[in-house]
């Protein structure tokens, strides 16, 4: 492939800066009509992107596109696919890997990349001979009884996204199936979780693919001690996933190890091992294979040029126009779902952490904003809580609303004339509108000024599939803006410093366990911090 220099050298970014000095006002008489809605709408899969309440029109679509046919951004995410090694820093040292999240559920006759999609196949395997054996009670506990929860130990990639997929997903839980997390190291997090479990009919499920991250192989000797003191043998409780050859690949401590590859950033891990050892007890593997195949489909259509056809892609570019040619610092995910209740965690990790960066994929300063700052809770509670500043606020947040037209139980009543769901879908389309076209009003307090761009992410269900073509949609979206701004997406250099120096501090809390008058050089730093914390 050829080199892709950059944001700032294409020419569709001077035109993009000349549209922005005017930007379409949502505002203005009838500028919000049934024939821009009508236009102004993606399809693609089982999802529908809503559109006509953004600050575009046709000339700044056809710009946008413009910017994604210059930066090659197609053709880079196909390279992606294909295993092209993308987590790199041409010139300096880096991780020199692939980004293959994509093979893990690309698993038909024909994949892009046959390597990793075979090792998928033989993970999957293992995961539903081990799921089977659940089932058929060839694998119980001491006492000869099946299992019933599970703990998941893991912190970042290895939490957020499967915790967020496991609440959204919970109406289709096996009956007497639990699971839960534990990921902070406070040593609370585990407590609360273990207090109230039945650890005999539990198992423990600790994910780390080196094997040796600092939280979570604490937490995982908090959870053992706690076996131990209820007279129960660890090995027959825990499994493992993990590198191949970590120090967690140990048949001795572990009752089962799967494994996760280092082509795969622990933010992308969810269709992994990672993610699907926990969904496949949760959910059954019929489910989690939906889960792959909803992925799967957009994994696909992801590959469609042209940008009103191409969902990912369209969001992309509209958030790079609100981001870098309007101006606007953060982004807001506003699910309109209980079930999506971490969902926006899960993907504030997977933005920021993949485009929190300051230099391009050659080490140079950038010259352009990267990726936003990602927020959000659940509709309709935030109306009630942060939509104020959304309405009235001089900061201008843009917005993606996520919503579904059925609920996942189907439990519902009317009242007052209409249903539940349809409150809920009112209020979310309610939003949209309100922060588009504003209102007038000859009191100032009641005045509200719209222009606050906003798209609808829409789908019929909740379901296994959706919810994997949902998380596919913004891991696609999230490494397009990527790959337009010039960046490294796959690493994470940023969070290591502050490991750095909390393990420093670390030694020092040792040394003075060890020594009561131990004392660390006055030029240290992380020792004078400490020594401030001292009570």
């Amino acid at each position: 492939m050829a080199e892709y220099h950059g944001f700032s050298s294409n020419n569709a970014t001077a035109s993009l800066r000349e549209l922005a000095l005017n930007p379409f006002s949502l505002t203005e008489p009838n500028a919000l009509n049934s024939r821009r809605f009508a236009s102004y709408c993606c399809r693609m899969n089982d999802f529908e992107l809503l559109y006509a309440t953004e600050r575009v029109n046709d000339d700044t679509l056809s710009a946008l596109q413009d910017l994604a046919d210059e930066s090659r951004v197609i053709e880079q995410f196909k390279g992606m696919k294909r295993g092209e090694v993308v987590n790199r820093i041409k010139g300096y040292e880096s991780e020199e890997r692939m980004a293959l999240h994509t093979a893990v559920r690309d698993l038909g006759d024909a994949p892009l990349h046959p390597e990793a999609s075979a090792q998928a196949r033989a993970e999957l395997q293992k995961l539903q001979d081990f799921l089977d054996a659940l089932t058929a009670a060839e694998i119980v506990n001491e006492a000869g009884e099946s299992f019933t929860d599970m703990v998941m130990v893991g912190i970042g990639g290895s939490d957020l996204g499967p915790r967020a997929l496991y609440l959204a997903l919970a109406a289709f839980r096996i009956q007497n199936r639990r699971v839960h997390f534990i990921s902070n190291v406070d040593p609370d997090d585990a407590a609360a979780v273990l207090r109230g479990l039945d650890l005999s009919r539990t198992l423990v499920n600790v994910v780390s693919k080196s094997g040796s991250t600092l939280e979570t192989l604490t937490n995982e000797e908090l959870v053992r001690a706690s076996f131990k003191a209820a007279g129960l043998d660890p090995g027959r409780h825990f499994i493992a996933v993990t590198g191949k050859g970590s120090p967690m690949d140990n048949p001795a401590r572990y009752l089962r190890s799967f494994y996760m590859f280092d082509y795969i950033g622990g933010r992308y891990s969810v269709t992994s091992m990672v993610g699907a050892v926990m969904l496949g007890f949760a959910l059954g593997f019929e489910q989690l294979s939906e889960i792959l195949a909803g992925a799967h489909a957009v994994d696909q259509a992801a590959e469609e040029p042209d940008i009103r056809r191409n969902i990912p892609l369209l969001m992309a570019l509209l958030g790079i126009w609100n981001h870098n040619f309007l101006g606007f610092d953060t982004l807001a995910v506003l699910p309109y779902s209980q079930a999506l209740i971490r969902f926006t965690a899960h993907l504030q990790q997977c933005d920021m952490e993949s485009n929190g960066k300051s230099i391009d994929r050659s080490g140079q300063p950038l010259a352009w904003q990267s990726g936003p700052v990602v927020w959000g809770e659940p509709g309709t509670n935030g109306q009630h809580a942060f939509y104020q500043l959304l309405h009235q606020g001089t900061t201008i947040v843009p917005v993606e609303f996520i919503g579904f037209r059925q609920s996942q139980y189907g439990e519902d009543l009317e009242i007052q004339g209409t249903t539940s769901q349809e409150k809920l879908l009112a209020n979310l389309l309610a939003q949209s509108l309100a922060m588009a076209a504003g209102r007038g009003n000859s009191n100032p307090n009641r005045r509200f000024a719209g222009n606050r761009p906003n798209c609808i992410l829409l789908a019929d269900r909740l379901t296994p599939y959706t919810m994997g073509a949902l998380m596919a949609v913004y891991e696609t979206k999230i490494v397009m803006q990527g790959f337009i701004w010039n960046i490294n997406s796959f690493d994470q250099e940023g969070v290591q410093l502050g490991k750095v120096l909390a393990n420093e501090i670390i030694d020092h809390l040792a040394a003075r366990r060890r020594d009561k008058n131990y004392q660390g050089r006055d030029d240290d730093l992380s020792w004078a911090l400490l020594r401030m914390t001292d009570k």
